[in-house]
């Protein structure tokens, strides 16, 4: 039988990043433009500021933004886009409402007119609002029969409190109770231009995309109520919370830690320490409790950076007998991250990784448009990714251990376990202090 020699890895190129122009309107919008000569097609971003916003509102609000205006209904809008090779669609979150679109670049004024007329002019038919908050209702009621949704809510009520990313999803009573008299008033307050971000990637010159952005949005007015989402609390240390799913077959970790904020200076040993802890296939946390265990499929740890602050998730999936040592696992692993220094060979295979998914996230339009708005939100440019490639290439283990030392002890976690506590809870009484839900 052949062997086969997996090959070495190429050598590192330079990252880069294109020019990205910028220009702000009398009405308090910001114009990012970025050519990228790819294909003859063009990305559209609108970012719009929405914190405390009523997540039922604001959800149903994203559904039907394109379901008319005063003179085209639903349909003319979509017919109006095909003729543009063009798409568009709208979402929310906590932090933002975000439009969303794409278009053949000689289509490209025809996209952003449409997404001028809906963002000034949206009437919310209440036709149209009553079948959408049916289908999310319906949905939510779906979603909130799944483990991951339920482990994912407790976790959010546990670390954040009284603080508005607590409750993300709303109830479907809630959305059921949405009417058009609602979605204008909240569109009228809090869907305007001041603080705003529209963001035009394509394949055409910056200045001329720059322009098309103006022509469409320079009537755009109007005045938002001035809200600044504050900070979230610190995430303190506390028993372990069981939530209980009587007869469940699987339980759902959650672990939690406060995280640096993206702009923070160690952000990049950060991210190459939760790359080798948990961050992806190669990590120490896949290695033990998915290959060597065969406690879980895929074990993961993430950093969400939200405008209001950051935190570090550890998560994973296992059978109900084996929840305390698992649990005991992914607590041993980050106390290894905290004790131990990591190898150079982590850390240069998390670091490689890191710096190619820089490369692979900005390697389209779509990705380029989409990173882009998201750094828009924290008040950062494209050319901030240079910078932070930069200090990728400069973290040395001992960076690691220190940040590691400052974020992933153990005993910092506020951990929540989705399962049949009838089973689950005298073993794990056995690792940790333990409360129910």
């Amino acid at each position: 039988m052949s062997t086969r020699t997996i090959p070495e890895l190429r050598a590192q190129t330079e990252f880069s990043v294109p020019d990205c122009e910028e220009r702000e309107l009398a009405n308090g919008l910001t114009i990012l433009a970025i050519q990228r000569h790819a294909v003859p097609l063009a990305e559209v971003r609108l970012r719009i500021p929405l914190p405390y916003s009523d997540a039922a509102t604001s959800a149903v609000m994203a559904q039907t933004l394109l379901s008319g205006t005063a003179d085209k209904s639903m349909n003319d809008i979509a017919i109006r886009l095909q003729t543009v090779g063009g798409s568009l669609n709208a979402a929310v979150d906590a932090d933002r409402f975000l439009v969303a679109g794409n278009s053949l670049s000689d289509g490209l004024p025809e996209l952003l007119s449409t997404v001028a007329e809906v963002i000034q002019a949206a009437s919310y038919p209440d036709d149209q609002v009553l079948t959408e908050r049916e289908r999310l209702a319906d949905r939510i009621n779906v979603a909130r029969q799944q483990p991951a949704y339920a482990v994912q809510r407790a976790l959010l009520e546990r670390i954040y409190g009284q603080h508005p990313y607590a409750s993300q999803t709303p109830e479907p009573e809630d959305v059921n109770e949405v009417d058009g008299a609602m979605l204008r008033t909240m569109h009228a307050q809090r869907l305007q231009p001041q603080g705003a971000t529209l963001v035009v990637v394509g394949d055409l010159p910056a200045g001329r995309l720059l322009d098309m952005g103006e022509a469409a949005l320079t009537d755009w007015n109007g005045v938002a109520d001035d809200l600044v989402m504050e900070p979230v609390p610190p995430i303190q240390a506390a028993p372990v919370r069981l939530a209980d799913r009587p007869g469940s077959v699987q339980s759902s970790i959650r672990m939690a830690m406060t995280a640096l904020p993206r702009t923070h200076p160690d952000n990049a040993a950060q991210q190459l320490a939760n790359l080798i802890f948990g961050g992806y296939a190669s990590s120490r946390m896949v290695a033990n409790v998915r290959e060597d265990k065969g406690y879980s499929y895929s074990p993961r740890s993430l950093i969400d950076h939200g405008q209001a602050g950051s935190v570090l998730i550890v998560a994973a999936d296992v059978a109900t007998e084996v929840t305390a040592p698992a649990f005991w696992e992914m607590q041993y692993e980050l106390g290894r991250m905290v004790a131990t220094s990591v190898t150079e060979k982590e850390l240069e295979q998390a670091r490689r990784y890191a710096l190619g998914s820089l490369r692979l996230g900005t390697s389209t339009q779509s990705g380029l448009a989409s990173l882009t708005s998201t750094f828009a939100g924290h008040g950062l440019r494209p050319g901030w990714l240079l910078e932070h490639a930069k200090r990728l290439a400069n973290v040395t283990v001992d960076d690691v251990r220190r940040v590691s030392q400052q974020l992933l002890a153990p005993g910092g976690c506020s951990t929540v376990i989705l399962g049949d506590a009838a089973q689950i809870k005298e073993p794990m009484e056995l690792l940790a202090n333990v409360e129910s839900s």
